[in-house]
């Protein structure tokens, strides 16, 4: 029998609004101790070891994911300027290689045709491989990418560590290849040329990890003559910052988790000043785009002032806090969620009956008018599916007379149209590739609802191989959720996910109270002071699917990562009973500890969605009662496996580190893995994102009792 590593209780006090709190494994936290990091790798022996009747399983998964995917690819090649931009995979390499073909003119807009091989287009330049910038690193992650108007130099920006601090640098392209002194570090991602490409700007981080202040680059001259161009004090706000679809305006945005604000630069005075949109406002939100209307600007603005679910308005960009005149006034039954201006057209983005939707109306001279209606002048793209996610995807050039959207579902493979506005033609330009015998029409998708303990009514995805599974006899299933920052969990196609559905499992997304499935007011009734009800809401699903001989409790695995670990943590403590195992990704799980410390990276930006414990003794007591570590007690704990990584600045490895060690003094008997190298989004390289992917789905897959594929 193998024992876990034992951890040592070192105990801490923690003390707010006169409640003792005893803190056994705060010293886990400091992941320089040489002594926390033998630990670590203890832990990462012992799950080694205890998951090693699995690996025959993980290596076939693998394999499957492998052998489904065409390895040398091409992305769909995008228009910017004179070049079309895209990125091509090969196989046995671990990441993209960044490219572009010269177009053949103003007219051409049709993207250069390849023979699906993946293989180089003719005449093509090769920007940036990011297999040989990740040489002799561990991990390695592109963030900033931009090329000047000109197309004469590109910017990228790279981290090496998953922290998230990246390193810019300029590159000629000129065909030499030359790398110019220019080196910018410690920066966020999101850098951008200005439209002269004399100039670059750019966010840096405060010692809590946000991005604060903006920062102007005059390119030839070094980063330390570099010059602030905006500041924000508030520790609630980031900073971001851009450049309008029109080349117009240089944009910045700051933003809390409720409340927003824009600031405007003519573009053709880059080193101006900057000027406010609209002030900011205590909980109100709003999203800016140029738009030129009878010759003159104007700006659209989705926004949320005495509109819970958003509207658009028009204003001129001379007066923005002038009139408004609406376009598409607040409706509770539509979350409206971002509008893109383009020369000739404006497109919609909205979210109905809890899944995204986009139309497009043609505004050649004034924009939307102002009598109109949005049956008059917005035409929603339709679909024929039930269940089903479409967004914009990859659209930078403002003259182009084409929309280009993603669209995908659980069923369908991500695939790509271009929509001719003029004429309403859709034009498929990519279906992902499915290698092997993948056949859509094997594989059935559905919404189910539960009832949640108030009566709401919580709706329910499932995917599942209708050959295989029988709803009437209880199968084996995964049941994800996540429920935080209004996030939604969307229809999409995995090819990993297959490994599951083929070997009789169901797949099922609760689409619980937090995030934005249903609307704004779903997201608010999913925080703070009725953050519980995303716990709740989850548990009722499961309730629901094994009341419905869906699945059983031997049978349900419940999965959530981030935000969602949170819940994977909270439920875990609610409704072990339901569940046979539960898989928590990098997992918020101590989060009264983190959000009680102003210091640590990002807490005070949280407070928006969590509420302030340090301040409000109402809002402490009411975290102390679902955070997952705080709550832990003897209980029958299913199998858990926590997974984390050591660079990870969003939620700290000490966190679960923390959660094992509680679980395992009431009794239970759970796993722990750290990635020694990477950060909150996990390994970096598709191969090594895959085996990470593998392993995880065969804990899953043992968890649940699945039969393995072709049984």
């Amino acid at each position: 029998m193998l024992t876990p590593p034992k951890t040592d209780k070192r105990p801490t006090e923690r003390v707010h609004h006169g409640d003792v709190v005893v803190d056994d494994y705060e010293w886990l936290r400091d992941k320089d101790d040489p002594e926390v990091l033998a630990h670590l790798h203890e832990e990462n022996a012992f799950t080694k070891a205890r998951t090693e009747h699995l690996s025959i399983l993980q290596e076939q998964i693998f394999e499957e994911i492998t052998t489904r995917t065409k390895e040398t690819d091409l992305s769909v090649p995008t228009r910017e300027g004179d070049w079309w931009y895209y990125t091509r995979t090969v196989e046995g390499r671990e990441y993209g290689i960044h490219c572009r073909v010269p177009a053949a003119g103003p007219d051409d807009w049709e993207p250069p045709v390849t023979d699906d091989s993946g293989s180089p287009l003719p005449g093509e330049q090769v920007l940036l491989d990011d297999n040989a910038e990740a040489e002799g690193h561990d991990f390695y992650s592109l963030g900033s990418f931009d090329v000047t108007a000109d197309g004469a130099t590109l910017l990228y920006a790279t981290d090496l560590e998953g922290d998230e601090r990246y390193t810019i640098r300029l590159r000629s392209l000129d065909g030499s290849g030359r790398e110019y002194d220019d080196v910018i570090e410690g920066t966020s991602s999101g850098a951008t040329f200005d439209p002269s490409g004399r100039f670059v700007f750019y966010a840096t981080v405060d010692e809590s990890w946000r991005p604060d202040t903006i920062w102007r680059h005059e390119i030839g001259t070094a980063a330390s003559d570099d010059v602030s161009v905006f500041s924000e004090p508030d520790e609630r706000f980031w900073l971001g910052v851009g450049v309008t679809r029109s080349r117009r305006f240089l944009v910045i945005e700051a933003g809390s988790n409720v409340t927003s604000e824009t600031w405007l630069l003519d573009a053709a005075e880059p080193t101006g000043e900057f000027s406010v949109v609209w002030p900011r406002k205590d909980g109100v939100e709003y999203d800016v785009e140029h738009v030129v209307a009878g010759g003159k600007d104007r700006l659209l603005i989705v926004h949320n002032d005495q509109a819970v679910n958003f509207e658009l308005v028009s204003v001129a960009a001379s007066d923005p806090q002038g009139d408004r005149r609406t376009l598409l006034p607040h409706d509770p039954a539509v979350r409206l969620e971002g509008v893109d201006a383009f020369r000739d057209f404006v497109a919609v983005e909205y979210r109905r009956e809890g899944l995204p939707r986009v139309a497009v109306a043609k505004v050649p001279a004034a924009g939307l008018p102002a009598d109109a209606t949005p049956d008059d002048t917005l035409h929603e793209l339709a679909f024929d599916e039930a269940l089903f996610a479409v967004g914009l995807s990859g659209n930078p050039d403002w003259a182009q007379p084409t929309l280009r959207i993603g669209y995908t579902s659980f069923v369908t493979p991500s695939t790509v149209y271009d929509v001719v506005v003029a004429t309403g033609e859709r034009r498929l330009r990519k279906r992902q590739a499915v290698l092997g015998d993948y056949d859509a029409t094997r594989y059935s998708q559905r919404r189910e609802w539960a009832t949640a303990d108030d009566g709401t009514r919580i709706p329910v995805s499932l995917v599942y191989r209708h050959d295989l599974v029988d709803l009437g006899r209880p199968a084996p299933t995964l049941l994800y959720g996540y429920g935080s920052y209004e996030h939604s969990i969307d229809p999409g196609f995995g090819i990993p996910r297959l490994s599951l559905l083929d070997r009789g499992m169901i797949f099922a997304v609760a689409h619980v109270r937090g995030g934005g499935e249903m609307g704004r007011l779903w997201y608010e009734h999913g925080k703070k002071l009725e953050k519980r009800n995303t716990f709740t809401d989850f548990a009722a699903v499961a309730r629901h699917l094994i009341d419905e001989d869906i699945t059983a409790p031997d049978r349900l695995v419940a999965q959530g990562g981030s935000a969602g670990g949170l819940l994977i943590g909270a439920v875990a403590n609610l409704a072990p009973k339901y569940f046979s195992g539960f898989l928590a990704e990098v997992p918020f799980v101590d989060p009264l500890t983190s959000i009680l410390d102003p210091s640590l990276p990002l807490t005070v930006i949280e407070w928006d969605e969590w509420g302030n414990p340090l301040d409000d003794e109402e809002v402490y007591s009411y975290m102390k009662s679902y955070s997952p570590i705080e709550n832990v007690h003897v209980n029958h704990y299913p199998p858990i496996l926590a997974v984390t990584s050591l660079n990870d600045t969003r939620v700290l490895y000490v966190e679960p580190a923390k959660w094992v060690a509680k679980l395992r003094d009431v009794g239970a008997d759970p796993l722990l893995k750290i990635e020694m190298a990477a950060g909150h989004g996990g390994v970096s390289g598709r191969y090594a994102a895959w085996r990470e992917r593998a392993f995880a789905y065969a804990w899953v897959v043992d968890a649940a009792g699945a039969h393995p594929s072709g049984e």
